[in-house]
């Protein structure tokens, strides 16, 4: 396990009542791991719905990405479900009043949200449980990498409901396990269990369901006390490197890696080797 400084958590509610007095559809706790290195937890919270996004709760998790994001002790970022379910994707039946009054403004808002867990330079990990269906599959498969509970399910389900991909599965899923593979999963809207997705290149890892808050702790621990700023940057140069050239990537390393030799986490990390000493890293 990775060494904890501190047991200090914290825990909140993201906005206690949304409008209308009801209470928040999404949560943010953090437990501290290190001096100034927190990692967030951003948990989906409408268990009723297995999680299923309406227009409030995408709203709301829009907010809570870009407040860690932003958030400069918000080292790493563990995105999850509540009750048992990552999210059964977008509430197809839900109340009128939850229904975007534009539907093209309401799928920007979906696209927001793979988008900012794409672009925030943190590392971010998708804890995924019971259905990661629809959109809620290919928001997990924005993350960085992606835990799986060995009772988890994975499915495009879209064309069962005569719909595409959206949240970006379109550009993710040939990403994530090559173009035929792709077609094949969006094609036929299957059901995949936690050992499928494995296996076709979705998920990072699948563990016994017992073991998975341990497991995701360990890495999100890991990730929140190492250097920031090299996350950040290796996480945008392998994110772009599928749309560009090897000459290209060849060159944004060489600027890239000329700026982290003048960082101060560059030179923590070489003397905290040479005095054979666990680093402490800033961020700077």
């Amino acid at each position: 396990m990775a060494q904890v400084s501190s047991e200090r958590s914290t825990k909140r509610r993201h906005r206690q009542l949304s409008r209308g007095g009801h209470m928040a559809l999404v949560e943010i706790s953090r437990r501290r791991v290190a001096d100034g290195a927190d990692v967030a937890t951003i948990t989906l919270n409408r268990p009723e719905k297995k999680n299923a996004m309406n227009g409030p709760l995408q709203g709301e998790m829009v907010d809570a990405l870009r407040e860690v994001s932003t958030r400069a002790t918000d080292r790493a970022v563990v995105l999850t479900g509540a009750a048992g379910n990552f999210s059964s994707g977008g509430d197809l039946w839900g109340a009128a009043d939850d229904i975007p009054k534009s539907p093209l403004h309401g799928m920007h808002v979906t696209g927001s949200i793979t988008s900012t867990i794409t672009s925030m330079h943190k590392p971010v990990i998708a804890k995924v449980r019971g259905y990661a269906v629809g959109a809620g599959c290919n928001i997990a498969l924005a993350c960085d990498l992606v835990v799986a509970s060995d009772n988890a399910k994975f499915s495009e389900i879209f064309v069962k409901r005569g719909l595409i991909p959206d949240a970006g599965g379109t550009w993710l899923l040939p990403r994530r396990v090559g173009m035929h593979r792709a077609k094949e999963i969006a094609f036929f809207g299957g059901m995949y269990s936690a050992a499928d997705a494995l296996e076709l290149g979705l998920i990072n890892r699948v563990v016994a369901d017992a073991e998975l808050d341990a497991f995701v702790d360990d890495w999100s621990d890991t990730l929140a006390q190492g250097p920031p700023l090299a996350l950040g940057i290796t996480k945008q140069l392998l994110n772009s490197s599928l749309n560009t050239s090897l000459e290209q990537a060849l060159d944004s390393e060489a600027v890239a890696q000329v700026y982290m030799f003048n960082t101060r986490d560059a030179q923590e990390a070489i003397g905290a080797f040479v005095e054979k000493r666990t680093p402490t890293f800033k961020g700077q």
